[in-house]
């Protein structure tokens, strides 16, 4: 489940207490714990709900000005169910203090290079990590889209994956783009440089 970033600060400073999504599949589930930008948030509960039992009340709990702009959001996915989901701030990002470390144990460091290595074997895109890595560190805050443009990948295929960095303590995300953590150019500065060829992954 993604938050924007306006809303999770919402959420952090308690102002925020509502969500709601347009889902063919439920997401979450209640007790979940998602890891996001401004640390761990907690959804208390999900219901299933229609547009017109959504309130101004709950428009506003959920960072909108008004119950129109909340519909007309919600409106933009075609199908799917709609849900009220009750979420508040839960505990700061464990990955905060991980990826502000600028330099690791050696086993730290080949115990992360090791997962990296995992990432690519897995993934039917073939090798990928150390490009992205690198393509966020000469691009910084660059928006999504044109970052993923630049790997010759789409830009859900770049979220998805940056994700996976980030969730290592790699990379750190912005409004709009990424960058690099301390922790990420330690590690993309231990791995072997190779030549370019070409921007493709």
């Amino acid at each position: 489940m993604l938050i924007k970033q306006k809303h999770l600060e919402g959420i952090m400073s308690g102002d925020i207490s509502l969500a709601f999504r347009k889902w063919k599949n439920l997401s979450v589930k209640k007790d979940s714990l998602l890891k996001t930008s401004i640390g761990v948030v907690k959804i208390m509960d999900i219901t299933q709900t229609e547009l017109d039992q959504i309130s101004e009340d709950d428009a506003k709990q959920a960072g909108y000005e008004n119950v129109n702009a909340l519909i007309g959001e919600l409106e933009k996915t075609v199908n799917g169910a709609i849900y009220k989901i009750q979420l508040s701030y839960h505990s700061p990002d464990p990955r905060i203090d991980l990826r502000q470390k600028s330099q690791i144990p050696d086993e730290e460091l080949e115990a992360l290079k090791e997962k990296l290595l995992n990432l690519d074997k897995y993934s039917n895109q073939g090798k990928w990590t150390t490009k992205v890595l690198k393509a966020i560190r000469e691009n910084p805050k660059l928006p999504a889209v044109e970052l993923a443009a630049k790997v010759n990948k789409e830009k859900e295929w770049l979220k998805v994956n940056v994700r996976k960095l980030k969730n290592l303590g790699l990379t750190i995300s912005h409004e709009p783009g990424y960058t690099l953590s301390p922790l990420g150019e330690y590690v993309l500065n231990s791995l072997p440089q190779q030549p370019q060829k070409g921007s493709g992954i």
